[in-house]
């Protein structure tokens, strides 16, 4: 009986599904086992834990706060917890991960209102959030107090850091807070060229969640405070969302490995290019079209269905909308110029039958 990791999966399999689907960098792996020796305070007490902060003042500003946890749904569900009361409600993209893609965790586990509002390319403006910032005082209306945006989108667009400022100084001069939903922030930076606090804390967010896991780490993401006085009980909050790992030291050496040094930016900046050089191979291929603007590692395309179906037997990926032949291609850290080429040859001999 074969006991290693080819018994189990072959890892020259390569697919554009998820950036989910991608092992860990070598460098995770790394930190991941200098972090192993010895004990450790659990709780986040921990040496790793305590560096991490001094980390992510280097890119988000000297009063942010980071809280570790498990995944990005726990970040986004804590996160808007600790920014709502019982009665609260948060204003979101119609296409928010929070609002499609989380099992209804924000309503049911939290406990508020998502308010949607449906976007053309993902992103949220002034004018969209009135469509549902109203009625603060009216009783039979869960309250809005919270703006949710995403960065970059669940349609690969990208905010610009004015975009972000008009979205915070709309919402704080309503009385509501921003969160922003970071699942790949790596990727919208590495898009604009531009340090990350420059379209979180410096425009206004108050609350972000940090996503690595999409960007190369094992697993973890982090709740970033970047207004303390925009939540409340962050701490408590995280243990009751039962989000407080026991052995945090493991989450936060990931997070000290992606950002210490320039491993976030460099993962990124090569996801992003990959989805470019697919995007240009696809604009070559007649009958397919893609559509919205490649800013990220995303590439949406609508093509026939039945050549996505026989295309999916060779590479795993998802229908966006099925119905209306809509699909999502996704680039990783670990995507090569030969994963795109063999896709591209695929795709053409696919369209060509």
């Amino acid at each position: 009986m074969r006991t290693d990791a080819r018994a189990h999966h072959d890892p020259a399999v390569r697919g554009f599904a998820s950036d989910n689907y991608a092992g860990a960098h070598p460098e995770i792996l790394a930190a991941l086992t200098l972090a192993n020796g010895g004990h450790q305070i659990a709780y986040g007490e921990d040496d790793y834990t305590d560096h991490l902060q001094r980390v992510i003042h280097s890119h988000f500003g000297a009063g942010a706060q980071a809280y570790p946890v498990f995944n990005g749904t726990g970040a986004n569900v804590t996160a808007l917890q600790a920014l709502t009361d019982r009665w609260g409600a948060v204003v979101c993209a119609e296409s928010a991960h929070i609002n499609v893609d989380e099992g209804g965790a924000p309503e049911r586990m939290a406990g508020l209102k998502l308010l949607t509002v449906a976007t053309p390319d993902g992103k949220l403006t002034p004018g969209l959030i009135d469509r549902q910032a109203w009625g603060w005082e009216d009783e039979h209306r869960a309250m809005p107090q919270v703006v949710s945006i995403t960065q970059n989108t669940e349609l690969g667009t990208v905010y610009t850091p004015d975009e972000i400022k008009a979205i915070c100084d709309h919402a704080h001069e309503r009385g509501m807070k921003v969160h922003l939903d970071g699942a790949r922030i790596s990727n919208a930076a590495a898009s604009l060229d531009v340090p990350m606090r420059t379209f979180t804390s410096v425009p206004g967010v108050d609350v972000l969640s940090f996503g690595g896991t999409k960007n190369g780490m094992l697993f973890g993401e982090a709740i970033v405070v970047l207004n303390p006085d925009a939540v409340h009980q962050m701490k408590h909050i995280r243990k009751m969302s039962m989000q407080l790992a026991s052995k945090m030291r493991f989450v936060s050496v990931q997070l000290e490995a992606l950002l210490a040094k320039d491993l976030w930016l460099r993962n990124a900046r090569h996801s992003n290019a990959m989805a470019q050089r697919l995007a240009e191979g696809v604009r070559q291929v007649d009958g397919v079209e893609i559509l919205h603007e490649v800013q990220a590692n995303a590439v949406f395309a609508r093509l026939p269905h039945d050549v996505s179906e026989r295309l999916q037997k060779r590479y795993r990926f998802y229908f966006w909308d099925e119905n209306a032949g809509d699909v999502r291609w996704m680039c990783s850290f670990d995507t090569t110029e030969d994963d795109v080429d063999g896709f591209l040859a695929a795709l053409k001999e696919e369209m060509a039958r």
